[in-house]
């Protein structure tokens, strides 16, 4: 699914992962990712074009982009609070 070589960013080898692992959950918004990692919605559709392969890339598009997938954008979803956040999430944690 991920293609060996790394895409051109100052981010670590653990941040992209964890860019892929959060743009392909349903849950967790654009957003989201740009308050954690400053990468913008075009941003985050680059590095996934670069880091999967192309089959997975049009998989991640289609699910991204699809009406049952709202969720992807804050502005677009059902609800505004109750959301969970992880403690892990850099946005507004305090320890």
């Amino acid at each position: 699914m991920l293609k060996t070589q790394k895409p051109d960013t100052n981010l670590s080898a653990e941040d992209i992962e964890r860019i892929i692992r959060m743009a392909w959950e349903d849950r967790t918004s654009f957003e989201v990712i740009e308050a954690q990692f400053g990468l913008t919605n075009n941003q985050v559709i680059k590095l996934m074009r670069k880091s999967l392969s192309e089959s997975a890339f049009k998989l991640w598009r289609k699910r991204s982009t699809s009406y049952s997938s709202p969720l992807k954008h804050e502005k677009k979803r059902p609800f505004k609070e109750g959301r969970f956040k992880s403690k892990n999430q850099k946005n507004d944690h305090k320890k």
